[in-house]
């Protein structure tokens, strides 16, 4: 049978299916039941900063984490599922009932507070972090350099203070996302994550009020983070996750031939169902062993940039129309 074992941030995993955090990895009972689909670790859903109110919407320092999903999802509900001693006992159940490495996901707003939960959350046992930095380009007034040093700032403040391996997951809103990336890398980050889905605003035109958009994300949506992770693979010192639109093994095996380390996933599992994993990882290896690949080393890259070809296709930001009329 095709071995499918890998290694993410130096951890070891059974496999590369990663469950993204989320609704699913909320309570210890949630990341038995990953565990035990067969996820080869498991992002827990983010701790978020403390104590969040929502005259906070308000507050002029800290605006630019609201663009995110989970932050909103937060704040509208004005209630925090779980507090930090909640999130920690979490941390240390889980690793306690499953036999995957747990990643915790940490979501501050005051720049001042990463250290401190992430120092907490390293001692809690956790096996890795994710960093779900969100910081949205929407202040005029912030330069692009001064939104990519929020990120980096932050980056090698963890780096000096925790021993456990941490991601960064980011959105697709830099102007030059090849550089961040290897500036991520270089401060230390041991992955990086792409792409953050930010909160998706939409209209009630009947209500005349804004509504949240649609929150699962669809296969179309693979296209963004399959470019760069092809484009990154190789060529940045870290590991790299994809995430968004991988929802079953064609879109798993996409990702791993572009270059992923690991992929994460989330909406495919709310859409189908927990069993779902099991069903990509045999899609996986039906997939390998019809084309001779004994191991996931043994094609990962095999279509990055780097390795390509056609290295050219993943830099072409126009259609170029292919046939002619009368043709």
């Amino acid at each position: 049978m095709a071995d499918l074992s890998t290694k993410y941030m130096g951890l070891e995993l059974r496999n590369p299916l990663i469950v993204a955090s989320c609704g699913l990895t909320k309570s210890v009972d949630g990341v038995k039941k990953c565990s035990d689909a067969g996820a080869g670790a498991v992002v827990l859903k983010s701790l978020f900063e403390e104590q969040i109110k929502a005259e906070t919407r308000s507050t002029e320092e800290d605006m630019w984490l609201y663009g995110h999903s989970e932050a909103f999802e937060y704040v509208s509900k004005m209630a925090m599922p779980l507090g930090p001693r909640e999130y920690l006992k979490v941390i240390q159940d889980a690793r306690a009932a499953s036999d995957v490495p747990v990643i915790a996901s940490l979501n501050c707003i005051s720049p001042r507070w990463w250290v401190d939960y992430a120092k907490q959350i390293a001692a809690a046992g956790a096996d890795g972090l994710e960093l779900n930095i969100a910081v949205m380009p929407s202040d005029a007034g912030r330069t692009s350099q001064e939104i990519e040093n929020i990120y980096l700032e932050i980056v090698e403040a963890l780096a000096d203070a925790i021993d456990i391996p941490f991601a960064v997951k980011i959105g697709p809103h830099f102007t030059s996302i090849a550089r961040v990336a290897d500036e991520l890398a270089g401060r230390g980050a041991s992955a990086l994550v792409l792409f953050n889905r930010f909160y998706q605003v939409d209209v009630d035109i009947e209500k005349i009020e804004l509504a949240p958009g649609l929150k699962v994300s669809s296969p179309d949506e693979i296209s963004l983070p399959l470019r760069w992770i092809g484009l990154l693979a190789g060529r940045v010192k870290c590991d790299l996750a994809a995430t968004t639109g991988a929802h079953d093994g064609e879109g798993f095996i996409k990702q791993l031939l572009v270059g992923a380390s690991v992929v994460q996933v989330c909406s495919g599992l709310y859409l189908h169902g927990i069993e779902q994993i099991g069903k990509i990882l045999a899609d996986t290896q039906a997939w390998m062993e019809k084309h001779g690949f004994a191991s996931v080393d043994d094609f990962r890259g095999k279509l990055s940039q780097a390795e390509s070809e056609h290295p050219e296709l993943f830099e072409r930001l126009q259609y170029i129309k292919t046939h002619t009329e009368g043709k």
